[in-house]
């Protein structure tokens, strides 16, 4: 009788969930300063040679730390990158939501829509460019199976967050519509931020322009070709 041959160690690995979760999350002040001094190392690195070339040995070299100190908090260099992404998705998310809280929906014309939906645009672009690591983070979010659910949280919360806010303004639009629109345009905004940080030879302005003015055209049509129940009630009424 042939005996089934065994998994090898790199198949039995690849089978293996992917970890990206911190091992812990220390009070002290020392051990968060060791923590933020391991995250902003790993952002530089990821700036000088992307998160392929990045190892958690060059982590510790650079940061003057043994490996055991790394391990203590993180498991790996995807840990390292899940950490790093959650900051920078977090850091947009807020800016997202503090341009919503200061009015940034409340516009009366197409115009004025635009304009500040460029303020955030130009926002969010700032605030990751600013970021340790961050065009090379956004690549890790949609390269790696296990990072990808940071992304799509994220995604999702914003969208949501739109919708809910979109919703008095297009009471005739089915809430679930609305929440594919807002997915849709929040995509659109950031492959277009993307652009901006990997392609600087790109006129940012016209991207920003062309980006903020489909996204405010997409849902004055929608509004437009929406038509109120209530008066398709009424017209067959009459009728």
């Amino acid at each position: 009788m042939r005996s089934t041959p065994r998994k090898s160690a790199k198949a039995a690995a690849k089978a293996k969930p992917l970890a990206t979760d911190m091992k812990l999350r220390p009070s002290q002040a020392r051990s968060q300063e060791t923590i933020e001094q391991i995250v902003r190392v790993t952002g530089l690195l990821l700036e000088e040679m992307g998160f392929e070339q990045l190892s958690t040995n060059l982590v510790c070299r650079r940061a003057n730390l043994t490996p055991p100190a790394l391990y203590r908090y993180f498991p790996n260099k995807y840990a390292l990158l899940r950490e790093l992404g959650e900051r920078l998705m977090r850091a947009q998310d807020d800016a997202l939501l503090a341009w919503i809280d200061r009015g940034g929906l409340d516009t009366s014309s197409t115009q004025e829509a635009v304009a500040q939906n460029v303020l955030l645009m130009n926002e969010i672009i700032e605030i990751t460019r600013a970021f340790p690591g961050q065009i090379a983070i956004l690549r890790a979010l949609r390269a790696v199976p296990g990072l990808r659910e940071v992304r799509l949280a994220s995604r999702d919360m914003v969208a949501a967050r739109l919708a809910e806010a979109i919703a008095p303004s297009l009471p005739n639009v089915p809430f679930e519509t609305l929440c594919i629109a807002t997915r849709m345009t929040t995509e659109m905004g950031t492959t277009a931020a993307e652009m901006v940080l990997e392609e600087p030879q790109l006129d940012r302005e016209i991207i920003v322009q062309q980006v903020t003015r489909a996204t405010v055209a997409y849902y004055d049509a929608l509004r437009a070709t929406t038509t109120p129940t209530k008066t398709k009630t009424k017209t067959k009424a009459k009728s």
